[in-house]
């Protein structure tokens, strides 16, 4: 058997990323694995043999069942797979990986190579996940400002207390089935504009109207 070519891959995520190929022959029961794949699963090229059920081995138990089930049918049949899981590699540490492949059939009809590559996907997401929650804070905090906003223009042209202000947001919200955050926003941007205050004063006595009603 011929040593796996070397794996080029990119993904987001910066250091930590891994990705390996492997080529498993299930008449012999031999397998071959990149080095990729040896320091994925936290290995070094020579410290294991490489096989079917080292591989396996790593699947996470939860992932385990789906996996073989999906293999046996490729063994079966032949084809293309492609499986999202999660492994534990040899230092206890949980990777979230993308496996993708194809058992290619001889002239027997019987599957004669399973080959493939498994992509490390775990700092991609985890730096996704990371921008998605600084994302939803910063988003958060410019929503809190812009009615922290409308609420002072409210209360400065009506005179009325804080809550009396945001009140009436939340009654023309309602009432207009518009967001609070987008009605406060409609609000400030009047304010900043050059339509002059009965622009200003126009939108807060539609509020008042949703309020009364």
């Amino acid at each position: 058997m011929v040593d796996s070519p070397r794996t080029y891959s990119s993904a987001l995520g910066g250091a930590g990323f891994l990705a390996g190929t492997f080529l498993f022959d299930p008449l012999s029961g031999k397998a071959e694995w990149s080095d990729g794949l040896f320091n994925l699963h936290g290995y070094q090229r020579g410290e294991v043999v490489p096989t079917l059920e080292l591989l396996m081995s790593h699947k996470h138990p939860d992932d385990r069942p789906r996996t073989i089930e999906i293999l046996d049918e490729v063994f079966r049949d032949g084809g293309h797979f492609c499986i999202y899981h999660r492994i534990i590699d040899a230092h206890g540490h949980t990777r979230r990986v993308l496996t993708a492949g194809r058992g290619l059939l001889g002239a027997s009809g019987m599957v004669v190579t399973l080959e493939g590559a498994t992509i490390d996907l775990t700092s991609t997401l985890r730096r996704e996940t990371e921008q998605a929650a600084r994302d939803a804070v910063a988003g958060a905090n410019a929503t809190r400002g812009v009615i922290h906003q409308a609420r002072g223009i409210l209360m400065g042209r009506l005179l009325v207390t804080s809550d009396a202000a945001f009140k009436l947001l939340i009654s023309g919200s309602s009432r207009t089935n518009v967001k609070v955050a987008v009605l406060a926003s409609q609000l400030v941007r009047l304010a900043d504009s050059d339509q002059g205050p009965e622009s200003v004063d126009e939108f807060i006595r539609v509020l008042q109207a949703c309020d009364q009603a």
